[in-house]
């Protein structure tokens, strides 16, 4: 237990970026070959596959977790604080790696006896680009996995707690770019140009009377205005484009379909309405995370075989996580473990990853692998 939180407070200092995250790719693979693994590095651009295989038929489980930091001033002062300005690890996605870390000293240990455990450590999942990057790799498709399963760790629920449910664990989100071109004019006559102005105020208004956020609504959904720009700081001129963006999100990846198309038909409208042309742009994808229920069985099998603390979760929680991909693919779950009652939240600049989780959670992952394999 010491060891591996003494690694977890090493891979906080070295906090990088999505996409970015050099430092902690190499010192994963230093550490992962003290273990009787296949090491398969650079997939899906800093990603990492340990493979432990038996050499027998049998299943593929893997167990992902999460290389990049956010770019969060860290305000705490202790003393393996991050020594990269502006960035830190506020998901807890230090721990996390940490923890499959954990798992690979236990499958060295005790490795499987049929079929064989994929560890997946993926980078960019905070922009929502890593699971794509991994999935669309080449090298990815010799390791697709019968059952893939992951685990976030939650502030303010009781530490070590197992947090779990059938369907839906997160939503489907994305971030929609409303792009209106028109004419500018001279201010004094912008009957003789296209200004985007009331095109824009009505989508504006129009795409949050559809929005449902009631988390109890089965037609669940959130729009969110993120930014907006509208001509240019030249006041004798009408403006002649304008943005609008949204952060849209729904519990099933059908229901953000629909919704989506809801907002362009809307912007085609009231486009169509001021004669300008309109196009659309999106970013920041992260698929529902919908687990499938033999997935979930497993796991709650797990919880009851060692009598793990839990609790089911009634409904999704409403952040987005592009483990969505992989368990819209494969037969997967996602759950949670808390961090703790009293853990500053995820994205706060105080947070820090509890490192009585490390155990814990690895002690879950080589159960579940155990419950399939045998």
């Amino acid at each position: 237990m010491k060891k591996f939180s003494e690694i977890r407070k090493e891979f906080h200092q070295i906090a990088e970026l999505s996409g970015k995250e050099y430092k902690t790719a190499k010192k994963v693979v230093e550490i992962l070959k003290n273990y009787n693994c296949e090491i398969v590095p650079n997939i899906g651009n800093t990603g990492i596959l340990a493979i432990f295989d038996s050499g027998k038929e049998g299943k593929t489980i893997s167990f992902r977790a999460e290389l990049d930091a956010l770019p969060i001033q860290e305000v705490n002062d202790f003393d393996y604080k991050s020594l990269t300005e502006g960035v830190s690890h506020k998901c807890g996605h230090d721990g996390h790696l940490t923890c499959l870390l954990a798992l690979a000293e236990k499958l060295d240990q005790q490795p499987p006896n049929v079929g064989r455990v994929i560890l997946l450590f993926q980078s960019a999942e905070e922009n929502g680009e890593g699971a794509y990057a991994i999935f669309h790799d080449e090298k990815f498709k010799d390791y697709h996995p019968d059952f893939i399963f992951a685990y976030h760790n939650l502030p303010g629920y009781p530490l070590n707690e197992i947090v779990y449910k059938y369907d839906s664990f997160t939503p489907a989100v994305t971030s929609i770019i409303i792009k209106l071109n028109g004419r500018t004019s001279h201010a004094a006559e912008p009957e003789h140009g296209d200004n985007p102005a009331l095109a824009m105020s009505k989508i504006m208004q129009r795409s949050l009377a559809i929005a449902k956020n009631d988390i109890n609504d089965k037609d669940f959904s959130v729009v969110t205005p993120i930014y907006q720009t509208l001509g240019a700081k030249d006041y004798g001129i009408s403006a002649g484009y304008g943005e609008l963006h949204f952060t849209l999100r729904c519990w099933t990846q059908k229901a953000l379909n629909e919704l989506v198309e809801n907002i362009k038909e809307i912007s085609k409208k009231e486009a169509q309405k001021e004669s300008l042309q309109v196009s659309f742009d999106f970013t920041q994808d992260f698929q529902a995370n919908e687990n499938h229920d033999e997935a979930v069985d497993i796991l709650d099998q797990v919880i009851k075989k060692h009598n793990f603390s839990n609790q089911k979760r009634a409904y999704p929680f409403k952040w987005g996580e592009d483990f969505g991909l992989f368990t819209q693919n494969f037969k997967g779950a996602m759950f949670g473990i808390g961090s703790g009652e009293n853990c500053p939240a995820l994205h706060n600049p105080d947070y820090d990853f509890p490192d009585e989780l490390i155990d814990h959670a690895s002690d879950i992952f080589f159960a579940i692998q155990k419950e399939i394999l045998g």
